[in-house]
């Protein structure tokens, strides 16, 4: 097992159970709200471009289009009534500390692609990001999330992978804490 899992499981096992009466208040939340499903389990591309079902809660109606965020026009009429809160804070993407604990996914990473996303997967692979296990966050994330193109996302995604170390994953880590809590790049 590499360092980089060990500090996964290490920081995971823990949050999981701290977090784990938030996670079922937003289950619950999300249940009185919006029905089931509660969970949005959707087909992601990780390491290596091998696909894997990325564990979400559900912040979309159910007859959403499974596209990216920034192709659906207009967003606002697909949500549910607590999908714009729980995105803004990050909240919707917690239930994937599963896929980090089953060890499809990383605590730091790029971000999980849609296998629909063809310009981002192609950026990705010219510049190897795919070679890495995705992330619940990553350098992107911490720079602007959404705000940031394409181009921009894969650039810092790549300069990620060519400096990772714990270290660097750590101070992520503690970076995006501060990126949800200023909203910086949020829905």
């Amino acid at each position: 097992m590499d360092a980089k899992r060990v500090l996964d499981l290490v920081l995971g096992i823990p949050i999981a159970v701290a977090l784990s009466p938030l996670l079922a208040v937003v289950a619950g939340a999300v249940l009185v709200t919006s029905g089931r499903p509660v969970f949005l389990v959707q087909t992601r591309v990780g390491a290596d471009e091998r696909s894997f079902a990325v564990l979400k809660f559900r912040t979309m109606r159910r007859d959403a289009p499974t596209v990216a965020k920034s192709d659906l026009e207009p967003v606002a009429d697909l949500y549910t009534p607590l999908g714009p809160f729980l995105r803004r804070w990050s909240l919707d993407e917690l239930p994937q500390l599963v896929n980090v604990l089953r060890g499809e996914m990383s605590l730091v990473g790029p971000r999980p692609a849609l296998p629909t996303q063809d310009r981002l997967l192609a950026l990705r692979r010219k510049h190897r990001v795919t070679e890495l296990k995705p992330g619940l966050t990553g350098l992107a994330q911490i720079e602007g999330r959404e705000s940031l193109t394409t181009a921009t996302k894969v650039r810092f995604e790549a300069h990620y992978r060519q400096h990772r170390s714990l270290a660097y994953d750590w101070c992520i880590i503690l970076r995006t804490a501060r990126a949800i809590f200023s909203r910086r790049g949020a829905f």
